[in-house]
């Protein structure tokens, strides 16, 4: 049993309330403390207190921490007992945890790069500036301590907060139950780095206490479904990430079979349990021909456990893996299915399962199925007109376009519900830092004033 303390501005705590990990098959893995609400409440006071490193020390304590996440023993585990540990616990494929953690090291590396890249062009960072003797603008921190919800679906949700790291906020994090072991080896590795304990903390709670931490933070990122984006969507000092019900459009103009490869790249890459995975195929035409294209690729897909070298799909409990196939084949009632419609779990016979693809033809693009989404390939097939519009693609994380109809496209890019355009053959997946994914978080963090001296 590997022991996860709550990693608090004073060092390491180890409560006397534990949640027990368990792995897919149902194997106790971690012991997880949690902090109580009082903890909570002097550990974010202690954190407004303190000084932030200077720019060039923190930069260089993020970078280095991130070559040592992906590479180094950190917490007592080494870079491959993480990755075993995170794919045995999540269910997904460790080639997936591993592509994860070369992405949260390439995001260390480049965080001060992509923090930098929502500074305004006439603005500053430092009020020291010459060119501030004639009037600048000098681009500031809203606050001093931003606080994480973290999601536990993908290792990868853990590069955003680099971002807030670099521009000089105290950060606090909450993990996931689900999966904790990423953001307590980067908190750990970020500490060993050179940030003091009460500079970045992990702050795992329950529900009463997680809420006293966007309370008590300046700014706060929170990761959840529906349910967290009414709570916070008039909370002007959190920023809520909820489902991405990102898309693909195929228009008439183009040849459909030619983009099947990014289609399903889009559909299962990472296991399919991401924001910007592909939860909708909008076709111009005939969708059958797509769907029963896409269900015979996605078909050939193994069930296996997620060590093996070949997982694609990802694994749950078997009770979880049924409790999902239930909930999703109440929301397929009235549609076509093309894959999946005899069921979607494969048993392993240790406990755990996979949760096989799913492909559902609907009869309109603005059927609600088609805002479904969920932690494993599972796509809805819509037919779509040019009558239709943009309507149906809006509330969209991520939109690969597949068409060659420029005022199409400039209605896409303008659209402001849609956050990403992909034009052409890339896959909805694709991300990289420096680019913005729900914007850019530091146009949520920082803030512009006039400085004349």
């Amino acid at each position: 049993m590997l022991h996860l303390d709550v990693l608090g501005p004073t060092g390491p705590y180890r409560s006397r309330k534990q949640k027990t990990i368990h792995d897919v098959t149902g194997t106790p893995v971690a012991s997880l403390s949690l902090a109580p609400r009082v903890y909570v409440t002097r550990a974010l006071h202690a954190m407004r207190q303190t000084e932030t490193l200077p720019t060039d020390e923190r930069v260089t304590a993020i970078a280095r921490a991130g070559t040592a996440f992906a590479t180094a023993t950190v917490a007592g585990l080494s870079a491959e007992e993480y990755q075993r540990t995170v794919s045995a616990v999540s269910g997904m494929p460790i080639a997936t945890v591993r592509s994860a953690t070369a992405a949260i090291a390439h995001a260390a590396d480049r965080a001060d790069h992509s923090a930098q890249q929502a500074r305004p062009l006439g603005a500053v960072t430092d009020w020291h500036d010459p060119l501030t003797r004639t009037g600048r603008a000098v681009w500031i921190r809203r606050g001093e301590v931003f606080a994480v919800h973290a999601a536990g679906n993908h290792p990868a949700v853990h590069q955003a907060w680099l971002d807030a790291l670099a521009l000089g906020y105290r950060v606090a994090v909450r993990p996931s139950r689900r999966e904790p072991f990423t953001p307590y080896r980067l908190v750990t590795a970020l500490r060993d780095a050179g940030f003091r304990d009460d500079q970045v903390v992990l702050l795992p709670t329950d529900h009463d206490a997680a809420d006293e931490i966007v309370r008590q933070a300046d700014r706060s990122l929170v990761y959840g479904g529906d349910d967290v984006m009414r709570k916070y969507a008039d909370h002007p000092t959190v920023l809520p990430q909820g489902p991405g019900r990102s898309k693909i459009l195929l228009t008439a103009d183009t040849d459909w079979t030619l983009a099947l490869d990014t289609i399903i790249d889009s559909i299962s890459s990472g296991g399919g349990v991401g924001c910007v995975n592909a939860t909708a195929v909008l076709v111009e035409g005939d969708p059958a021909p797509v769907a029963e294209a896409i269900a015979a690729r996605l078909a050939q897909l193994p069930s296996l456990p997620p060590h093996d070298e070949r997982a694609i799909l990802p694994v749950f409990s078997t009770e979880a893996a049924r409790l999902l196939e239930t909930h999703l084949q109440a929301r397929a009632e009235g549609t076509t299915s093309v894959l999946g419609g005899n069921g979607n779990v494969d048993e392993l016979g240790d406990g755990s399962a996979v949760l096989r693809p799913s492909v559902h033809q609907v009869d309109s693009p603005f059927s609600d199925q088609i805002g479904v989404e969920l932690g494993f390939p599972c796509v809805w097939i819509a037919p779509w007109s040019r009558d239709a519009g943009i309507a149906p693609l809006r509330g969209t994380l991520v939109l690969t376009a597949i068409t060659t109809d420029e005022q199409m496209l400039d209605d896409l890019v303008a659209e402001p519900t849609i956050s990403n355009v992909h034009i052409g053959h890339h896959p909805t997946s694709w991300m990289e830092p420096g680019l913005p994914h729900d914007g850019y978080l530091g146009e949520f963090l920082m803030r512009s004033k006039t400085v004349l001296r």
